[in-house]
């Protein structure tokens, strides 16, 4: 009987946290780092007769304009100190947040201790991420990591079944119309909500911490636990296809140019794949200091050249492969121009990323409505040492970015041909774009501009054949009868396995070849190289991209 009678006390206990009843806020705790809608939310909560609790710079803002306001050393009588470090770490803040009114022995222990209940919490954390942003000191960094706040916002989440938790100003406006609808009250349902938001961001936050010190202990290893965070840009129409929901995330501490910061000017709604392919495009578009254009399609380039300005660039890109490009992205290193946006919208397209973008360019640009602009106000550094992430079932792959580049002092020439300059040139211009092509990867390439591109073949041999088949087809295009491969150099981004795909690409025309090297018929493959009088270098590097 004893047995039963626990059993249905601790049944209507969970059934009572269970219950979406509505708690009216008494007393409110403020304490932000970012005071954006602060006073405007502080004078509701006034208006509804709350008292308001606070620290350091928040009270003072708030006493400025007029709101009453009680100091927290004076609520727990106990000061503030050690810098600011030890100021709500106290049971009359703690106690008075996590007591669950409904349980006895809380209520007692408020009573015998003298500890009010604390209904609603409103705390944004030290800003960490931003101060080391500013290139702060270690030290400064250090002082920058919030404790008290995560406390707080910690036990107000746990205890969301009493209290209200707002860690985002954005919050505001929903908490004041609850208090508003429910004569000062909120709901079960919203105090969930906010909590889930909460813990969100104290992981965000934490994540943020782990990250900077692991840089700073200089160690290239993996550490033993690994977290990444990210807020929520926008929601997205779909994913890679109608039937997928998907959404576009900020990554937390990242400030790196490109698809995801861009400023949208003009233009539809972007798409998964928009997105996706855009970012391909404009780190393509990175590697080179000359003026260049880079026209991407399924986050593959079908057009890449540099030239004097971005005019040029662009017309010898669009040559590469014209019908490929039909509602490619387009991706300029340069601002863009109103003489380029003539040019490109003459050809459909379904975004362009730039730099920048002069009020010309942007006059033309008008008349396709429809066509995305965005702009990023600078390029991403090449040389950035992140790490990328890619999802397997149960699991993360993580690794460094490749970053690699090679220069010209770097290749080794094993064939018994010297390359020309214009091939150096053009070998390590073909290098960078293959980097950026899905593997297996090969580049026909001549003066500063691609001219065929074999992309995600299983084989290479595959891959030489479609490049020299997207050369003959360029040329075609152009009213030619020489393919555009003829004199070109090649490109790929892993060794030649065996000497087909180095014939292949031979008897398209090319007079030279970039290539890491290492395979075990290597020595087959330079015979080849020499009977056809090609010059070859090897780059002792590889850029597989899956």
């Amino acid at each position: 009987m004893k047995n039963d009678s626990m059993s249905a006390n601790t049944a209507e206990k969970r059934q009572t946290i269970r219950d979406p009843r509505e708690v009216k806020v008494k007393r409110a705790l403020l304490s932000v780092s970012d005071k954006e809608g602060l006073i405007d939310f502080a004078k509701a909560l006034a208006e509804h007769g709350v008292e308001i609790l606070s620290t350091g710079g928040t009270a003072k803002a708030m006493s400025e304009a007029g709101i009453k306001v009680k100091d927290v050393s004076e609520h727990t009588g106990f000061p503030e100190m050690m810098d600011g470090r030890v100021k709500t770490l106290h049971p009359k803040v703690h106690g008075g947040i996590l007591s669950r009114r409904s349980v006895e022995s809380h209520v007692q222990a408020q009573k015998d201790h003298d500890i009010g209940d604390i209904d609603l919490v409103v705390v944004n954390l030290y800003p960490f991420s931003e101060t080391v942003a500013k290139g702060a000191e270690y030290d400064e960094c250090i002082e920058n990591i919030d404790i008290g706040g995560p406390a707080m916002i910690r036990s107000a989440a746990k205890n969301h079944e009493f209290v209200t938790i707002i860690t985002d100003p954005q919050d505001y406006e929903e908490v004041i119309e609850e208090l508003k609808d429910h004569h000062g009250a909120t709901t079960y349902k919203l105090r969930q909500k906010l909590a889930a938001n909460a813990y969100a961001m104290t992981a965000t936050y934490d994540s943020n911490i782990s990250s900077w010190f692991t840089k700073q202990l200089e160690d290239e290893s993996f550490p033993r636990r690994i977290s990444f965070s990210g807020t929520l840009l926008q929601p997205l129409r779909y994913g890679e296809n109608p039937h997928q929901n998907a959404a576009l995330y900020h990554v937390d501490g990242s400030e790196r140019p490109g698809a995801a910061h861009a400023k949208q000017i003009q233009g539809k709604e972007l798409s998964y794949n928009n997105i996706n392919d855009t970012d391909a495009a404009f780190e393509m578009v990175a590697e080179f200091d000359a003026p260049a254009v880079a026209i991407i399609k399924h986050a593959n380039p079908c057009g890449v050249a540099t030239g004097d300005n971005v005019l040029q660039a662009y017309g010898r890109a669009l040559q590469c492969d014209p019908v490929s490009a039909f509602g490619g992205i387009i991706a300029l290193n340069r601002t863009l121009t109103a003489d380029v946006a003539k040019q490109i919208i003459e050809v459909f397209s379904e975004v362009i990323i730039a730099p920048d973008i002069e009020a010309g360019a942007f006059d033309v640009l008008k008349t396709k409505k429809n066509l995305r602009v965005l702009t990023t106000g600078g390029l991403p550094d090449i040389h950035d040492t992140r790490r990328l992430v890619s999802r397997v079932a149960g699991g993360l792959l993580v690794q460094d970015c490749d970053n690699g580049v090679i220069t010209r002092e770097e290749l080794n020439v094993v064939s018994e041909r010297e390359p020309t300059e214009e091939e150096f040139r053009d070998m390590l211009f073909a290098f960078k774009v293959a980097k950026h092509v899905k593997s297996n990867a090969i580049v026909y390439a001549k003066d500063g501009a691609t001219v065929g591109i074999g992309a995600g073949q299983m084989n290479r041999l595959d891959s030489s054949r479609i490049a020299a088949i997207k050369a003959m087809e360029a040329a075609e295009a152009l009213g030619l009868t020489q393919s555009l491969a003829k004199g070109s150099v090649v490109a790929s981004d892993a060794f030649f396995p065996f000497a087909d795909g180095l014939i292949a690409a031979a008897e398209a025309g090319v007079t030279a070849v970039i290539q890491p090297g290492g395979s075990i018929r290597d020595e087959e493959v330079i015979k080849a190289a020499d009977e056809r009088g090609l010059a070859m270098v090897y780059t002792g590097m590889r850029h597989f991209r899956h």
